[in-house]
């Protein structure tokens, strides 16, 4: 278990925060490129910062802080102009550096300047960075610069802190209970077909790498020569799950809004049926969290079964009463190296992960990958979610 003292420092984002300066060093991404098509200007809130996006009449996309320098009020009412995004109460307008470039009714215009932050539009996704110049590159990871696949994006906001999100990806073992048993049992409640065929972990290995870390497990059933087993699945850190093969694959992106919000921006990719080409438009859809009448999150797809057991935590997890055993090796391993790299940055030196290098980047980051837990989809409304191999034929 962790003191009291030790949860803030892993779990508070905000700036300043020893954890919020960590997460700065990355791209987080923040809304979807077709979210600016049907608003141009949208609330934002990152790292515990207040901000608005925007796209003005000219393309260009920004990125600044929430409250206008004159009076106050929210950006998040403002006019997209060609030259910026036009407060208004009284008109002033702001660039995508943050600096006021119009001030109607005054004489000049005063160099006034807010907060603003640099965006990239990759993969269908806006990437926000909100640390020290110069920022490194947006990671090109295999599935983001893929063009043969159909690809889905969706994105949920989540009442609970990030690192219950990735204290998950790093936790196996809960796959055979979370949503084998339990999923198999609220099946049964929904008078529908058992999720999965449950199969006993018999061995749990984790890797650090360059990127992060691989988790590995070996179900009963499987041969040693599995790749769940030879090969794992990547945590790409810091807030980053990895699953799929060639046909099939998905990244989940755990975005901390503060210290007791996460977005859940999931992207999947998938072959097209019939050898046709692949879509170009990258659709969006943000779904809410789904409650039954007592409360409790409905969870009868996966991804939403992980979801409940992060929000089922409270919005910051106590981890002043958690009792980690065997099992929870991976968890150890990870805070590990979390702790190691928060050294880092109060050294001054880049973190795990950081890309700065165009020759590393290009034409993409490929990260290898086991088969077993995506291989096969189910299409549920329209989205996507992850099904373990074993489940097929049990869901028909």
């Amino acid at each position: 278990m962790l003191t009291a003292e030790e949860n803030e420092r892993l779990t508070q984002v905000g700036p300043g925060t020893p954890m919020g300066e960590l997460l700065r060093r990355y791209w987080h991404p923040i809304a979807a490129t077709l979210d600016l098509d049907s608003d141009p200007v949208r609330p934002v809130r990152l790292l515990g910062e207040n901000l608005v996006l925007y796209r003005d009449e000219a393309g260009r996309i920004g990125l600044v802080a929430e409250r206008c320098a004159h009076r106050g009020i929210s950006l998040a009412y403002g006019i997209p102009q060609t030259g910026g995004l036009r407060c208004a109460y009284h008109g002033w307008t702001y660039d995508q550096q943050g600096h006021v470039v119009d001030m109607p009714f005054e004489p000049a215009c005063l160099p006034l300047k807010i907060a603003a932050y640099p965006v990239e539009e990759f993969a269908g996704l806006i990437w926000a960075y909100l640390g020290p110049q110069p920022a490194p590159l947006v990671p090109h990871w295999d599935l983001l610069t893929r063009d043969d696949l159909d690809k889905q994006i969706s994105i949920r906001e989540l009442p609970c802190n990030w690192l219950q999100c990735m204290d998950n990806s790093l936790d196996p073992l809960h796959f055979e209970h979370l949503h084998g048993v339990y999923g198999n049992y609220l099946m049964k409640k929904l008078n529908r077909p058992p999720m999965l065929t449950v199969a006993r972990h018999i061995k749990l290995d984790f890797e650090v790498f360059e990127y992060g870390i691989y988790k590995r497990r070996l179900v009963e059933g499987q041969s040693e020569d599995s790749t769940d087993w030879t090969v794992g699945h990547p945590i790409l850190f810091p807030n980053t799950l990895a699953q799929g093969g060639p046909e099939q694959m998905s990244i989940q992106i755990r975005v901390p809004i503060d210290d007791t919000h996460t977005l859940h921006v999931c992207l999947d990719g998938i072959a097209p049926l019939g050898g046709r080409p692949a879509r170009k438009d990258v659709p969006v859809v943000h779904e809410p969290v789904e409650y039954d009448e007592l409360g409790r999150v409905f969870a009868d797809v996966i991804v939403k079964q992980d979801e409940m057991a992060w929000i089922g935590q409270g919005p910051i997890s106590d981890r002043t009463a958690e009792h980690l055993t065997t099992g929870d090796k991976g968890i150890l391993l990870y805070r590990k190296v979390i702790l190691e790299n928060l050294e880092k940055v109060a050294r001054g030196e880049d973190p795990m992960g950081v890309i700065r290098d165009p020759a590393q980047n290009e034409p993409c980051i490929p990260i290898k990958q086991g088969s077993n837990y995506t291989a096969f989809r189910v299409g549920v409304g329209d989205t996507w979610h992850n099904l373990p191999r074993e489940a097929v034929g049990t869901t028909a």
